[in-house]
């Protein structure tokens, strides 16, 4: 379903599975992301953060503009999500690491 922000067009895909999720405030870095068209650096909802590795603690619920700098962003810990759906396929290392997600 697309919508508007300020930065441009784009769609928001659902990748949650269920309704009921668990999230937590976590600071998104504004380090490796690559401008788009417009100039905005966006981290997209579904994002594995803070790596896609032994190190992931879960998945961004909502795309974050870092263009200006790192940005609070609320990480689910706790769902069923729509792997297929996500933008990057999570690595075993991150499927292992990250208990409270379950993949349908």
């Amino acid at each position: 379903m697309p919508y508007v922000k300020d930065y441009g067009k784009g769609e928001r895909i659902n990748f949650l599975a269920s309704a009921k999720f668990i999230s937590f405030t976590e600071q998104i870095s504004d380090a490796g992301v690559t401008a788009d068209a417009n100039g905005r650096k966006i981290v997209k909802a579904g994002t594995i953060w803070p790596t896609n590795d032994e190190n992931a603690k879960g998945l961004l619920f909502a795309d974050i503009d870092v263009t200006e700098g790192p940005q609070p962003g609320s990480i689910i810990r706790e769902a069923w999500v729509l792997e297929s759906r996500l933008p990057v396929a999570p690595s075993v290392e991150a499927k292992s690491a990250m208990t409270g997600i379950k993949y349908r």
